[in-house]
């Protein structure tokens, strides 16, 4: 199976630093989406205003799985506080060939 990649665009919201945003999405990783059976890895991309996240996994069904991963603990909830979440598009996209 091929990987699949998480393609997510948002914007953060007004009053938001980056510092923060970057804090709280590192907590994330480390405590929820790293441990998620296929995780292979997250980059968070910026430009101006607008962020992309693009999040690898081995196969399209550990993507799936993954996506309620964290639900409503403490650390997701600091996290989607700093997203503008009007702003969010998730689109999955599978690798078809890598070089």
């Amino acid at each position: 199976m091929s990987e699949t990649v998480w393609v997510i665009s948002y914007k953060l919201v007004k009053g938001a630093s980056v510092e923060e945003y970057l804090a709280a999405s590192e907590q994330v990783n480390n405590e929820i989406l790293s441990k998620q059976k296929g995780y292979v890895s997250w980059k968070v991309l910026n430009s101006g205003d607008t962020w992309i996240d693009l999040v690898t996994w081995e196969t399209a069904a550990d993507a799936k799985n993954a996506e309620t991963a964290g639900g409503e603990t403490p650390v997701t909830q600091q996290y989607y506080s700093l997203i503008d979440m009007e702003s969010c598009k998730m689109d999955y996209y599978t690798v078809e060939k890598s070089f």
